[in-house]
């Protein structure tokens, strides 16, 4: 069968015979047990309904092996034959421009090179799935080979509910993940319900078929320490960056230590990422011994180096160790997933990879209790580094908070906030998103590599106009990203799709986005999907990330991520997605996010006109009546250029009156 045909066939008429499971992939670590033994055969029940009655009794032992071995029905017997990758748009089979575009992005997220689990439908931080078993992906894949554009497909936590009839205008597809009712969003409510194979954690980009790979975060964590390092007023030649995590997302911060100009040392335990990520070039040394370290980093200090070391090793030994030899950090952070810490996001101090694997699974209690062990450990030893002048602040991945329920000292003297702030509240949030900077993002659908070039050079032309009548308030930010995108070709982010990102405002994102639907238009370039990072100005909620430096009270709701969805779903998204749990774990946040197709049309013209203005506006509309100085800037700079906008301003009260 072609390609084509096996898309269009969905599940398999006819059983496929049985895999082998392939030890070379890199895969999720087995979830511990939850399920009651009533549950498990509701779990059996629940994965069979997508097969016919004759193939039930042939299955069923095989997914309750699964089901017994890895804690998940994967049904790894219907993993595809052919290879997993983003093809050309013209490759796909269908009757609809924007589900072949659809499928494209699917299939980037599950490619070998950029998803962390592929063989689980995992693209990263441990887990965050794109479908929760096979059998989800063929059936999406078919349903969006026969799909019009009169059709929507809904999405339930990976399940393809069906095709509905719809309109043009409408998304082609709306994507929920984990939506669960709020007393039932806790870390094993995850476990339980994905076991039983009715909800999943999308993370951010992955449930949403927007991730692009590693190039996602590379560019945010190049503008984080760049702007960490400003705020210490210290150069970053000869700077010491330590972090931790070179998994699917933490994976780009050596690479934008690199492209930062300072010294990175990331720790990381799993051996087999960490060779990935240093054969990509992701990081420039491995090692394995923290005497050879610290001898590297103290010659890099002297010969002001700009260089990636990989610790093979835990984080904390390596902060214990630093603080031992004196050795000065000058930015210090950690980028784990402990969103995830009790399923393989964050592994404990002195027990070995293996070990810790086997313990997760069979003594999880006793698991439980050794990661907040290191946690507490981890914590004091950044606190003697922070005692000795070092910048630390959380990366958003649950440090702080998962240290704090672990009694970590870690606390500020009003024991309400943290010692340390988050990166957004302390940098991201205040410098870029208040003034409507966040990751604007884009794939050449023609998958070459001459597109992709024509695009950066059309976004850096924008960004050079842009900024010669930008007022001061953003001129940093401008020339951060015009820095970015001119050097984005010798960096080599490509991973997977023909992607790029970079930090834009509204009206960035919509200059750049009407150059490239007029290049199509012209037949300069193929067709381009526009999208971005949940993590965004308006995208999300979250109180100890996105909406960190939100002061009113109002970081622990959740109405600007539900309004961006709905916004962008009526302005001309081609999909959309909202989500419970992002970055910092199930039940802590809700994200949205969105894909648009740019096909050179006037249709696609108008859309993106009209929804990147509500998608960047409406989180600007809320940070400014939060208070926040930039945030009411640029607000009233947007009214200005937009008289149909309209938003209620903020009245600020004499704190003498107080």
């Amino acid at each position: 069968m072609t390609f084509q045909e096996q898309i269009q066939q969905g599940i398999p008429s006819q059983l496929p015979q049985p895999k082998p499971y392939e030890s070379g992939i890199n895969h999720a670590p087995k979830r511990k047990e939850i399920l009651s033994d009533e549950e498990k055969k509701l779990a059996l029940r629940n994965a069979l309904r997508y097969f016919k009655p004759e193939f039930h009794a042939e299955l069923l032992p095989e997914f309750r092996s699964e089901l017994e071995t890895y804690g998940r029905i994967y049904m790894y017997r219907f993993r595809p034959e052919y290879e997993m990758k983003a093809r050309p748009i013209s490759e796909y089979p269908g009757k609809s421009e924007q589900a072949k575009a659809i499928m494209l992005m699917i299939q980037n997220n599950l490619d070998y090179a950029v998803a962390q689990h592929p063989h689980e439908l995992i693209t990263y931080g441990g887990n965050g799935a794109v479908f929760q078993n096979w059998a989800q992906y063929l059936l999406t894949m078919k349903y969006l080979s026969e799909m019009t554009d009169e059709q929507t497909l809904v999405m339930y936590s990976g399940h393809p509910m069906g095709l509905f009839p719809s309109h043009k205008e409408a998304p082609r597809v709306v994507v929920t993940n984990g939506m669960m009712i709020p007393n039932y969003s806790k870390p094993d409510d995850w476990e339980k319900f994905n076991a039983l194979g009715v909800s999943q954690y999308g993370q951010m980009t992955a449930g949403s078929y927007m991730y692009i790979g590693p190039q996602g975060i590379v560019h945010g964590t190049t503008i984080t320490v760049l702007n960490a390092f400003r705020k210490i007023n210290k150069p970053t030649a000869g700077g010491l960056f330590v972090t931790s995590g070179l998994g699917g997302m933490s994976g780009a911060q050596p690479k934008a230590g690199n492209i930062a100009g300072c010294i990175t040392v990331c720790a990381e335990v799993n051996p087999k990422i960490t060779r990935i990520r240093h054969e990509q070039k992701w990081i420039d040394e491995i090692h394995e011994n923290l005497e050879s370290l610290v001898t590297r980093v103290k010659k890099a200090k002297s010969d002001n180096e700009t260089v990636s070391l990989a610790y093979l090793g835990n984080v904390v030994e390596v902060w214990e160790k630093f603080d031992e030899e004196n050795l000065t950090v000058d930015i210090g952070s950690d980028q784990t997933s402990l969103h995830n810490p009790w399923a393989g996001g964050y592994y404990p101090v002195g027990i070995s990879f293996e070990d810790a694997n086997i313990m997760m699974a069979e003594n999880p209690e006793l698991f439980k209790e050794k990661v907040q062990e290191s946690l507490r450990r981890h914590a004091e030893a950044i606190n003697r580094h922070t005692e000795k002048s070092t910048y630390f602040f959380d990366y958003g991945n649950a440090f702080l908070l998962e240290a704090s329920r672990a009694g970590a000292d870690i606390m500020a003297e009003n024991g309400i906030d943290f010692r340390y702030p988050s990166y957004v509240q302390d940098i991201m949030g205040p410098m870029c998103f208040d003034y409507g900077f966040g990751p604007f993002r884009w794939v050449c659908t023609s998958g070459e590599p001459a597109d992709l070039q024509k695009t950066d050079e059309i976004a850096a032309q924008i960004l050079d106009e842009l900024m010669k009548n930008s007022p001061a308030e953003i001129q940093q930010q401008m020339a951060d990203n015009i820095k970015w995108i001119k050097g984005a070709q010798e960096n080599k982010l490509v991973v997977g799709s023909q992607a790029r990102i970079l930090y834009a405002d509204a009206e960035g994102r919509m200059k750049i986005a009407e150059a490239f639907n007029k290049a199509i238009a012209n037949g300069e370039i193929g067709a381009v999907v526009l999208g971005r990072d949940h993590h965004d100005v308006s995208g999300t909620d979250s109180p100890y990330r996105e909406t960190s430096n939100i002061y009113d009270g109002s970081r622990f709701t959740a109405d600007m991520a539900i309004q961006n969805v709905i916004g962008d779903s009526f302005r001309g998204a081609t999909w959309v997605s909202i989500h419970n749990g992002g970055g910092v774990g199930w039940g802590e946040v809700i994200n949205g996010g969105f894909g648009m197709l740019l096909d050179g049309s006037d249709d696609a013209d108008r859309r993106l006109k009209s929804m990147l203005f509500w998608d960047v506006n409406n989180g600007i509309s809320r940070r400014s009546w939060a208070r926040n100085e930039g945030a009411v800037f640029a607000i009233k700079r947007a009214m200005e250029a937009e008289p149909n906008l309209k938003v209620t301003l903020p009245n600020i009260v004499d704190e003498g009156l107080f």
